[in-house]
């Protein structure tokens, strides 16, 4: 772990009067090449992206990692969310969470129930965005083709061919995106990362080689 420094904080959203846990990941000496923001699901916190050693490999690959525990979940239990689970919170939401943390270009990445914050980010701050990496994640179905195929940011859909619900009908949505290329985890279920750490590594770590 000596070439990789993890630290943790809080970050305020201004608009929600409220302040988010999160842990952070970077190289121990050099620039970051990079900004990652790690967000996740239901069941889930930044904690699941430590013990799987995402933030480390992150780091090593020359990124500033920063995955945050979203509002009501993980350390952010008593931070209230903007809207109710399923339905779509502001684009500014997450805007505000990179600009505390000073990430201006990020790459996202985003599982499960952090659709509901990522989606809204990336149709109404595509510039912000350097690249999306959706992992099975709800809310894909809330916009259209035509408004998917206006997104131009270089896209990494994964998902666990296990996953028969979420898994197949986010694909479904998210293969209109202009510039995307797709990941199928063999043996994987919904949370495919934490079943097969090794495979998403790899896969994370080529396709942020191409941006």
């Amino acid at each position: 772990m000596s070439s990789v420094k993890v630290t943790e904080g809080h970050v305020n959203v201004e608009s929600s009067k409220t302040q988010l846990f999160y842990r952070q990941s970077e190289p121990a000496t050099g620039e970051a090449r990079m900004s990652v923001l790690l967000l996740h699901g239901i069941r889930f916190s930044s904690e699941n992206w430590l013990k799987i050693g995402t933030l480390e490999e992150l780091a090593k690959a020359g990124c500033r990692a920063v995955a945050i525990d979203l509002p009501g979940l993980g350390q952010s239990k008593s931070a209230e969310a903007p809207v109710a689970v399923g339905q779509l919170a502001p684009g500014g939401f997450l805007k505000e969470v990179c600009d505390g943390l000073g990430l201006s270009q990020v790459v996202v990445i985003s599982p499960s129930l952090s659709g509901m914050y990522s989606l809204p980010f990336l149709f109404q701050h595509q510039e912000l965005v350097q690249a999306y990496i959706p992992i099975a994640p709800i809310c894909t179905e809330k916009f259209t083709a035509e408004q998917y195929q206006s997104i131009k940011t270089s896209a990494l859909i994964v998902y666990g061919d296990q996953d028969t619900q979420l898994g197949e009908v986010s694909l479904r949505n998210l293969s209109h995106l202009a510039n995307h290329s797709v990941v199928v985890m063999k043996g994987a279920g919904h949370p495919c990362y934490l079943d097969d750490p090794d495979t998403w590594h790899k896969a994370l770590i080529a396709f942020l080689e191409t941006l």
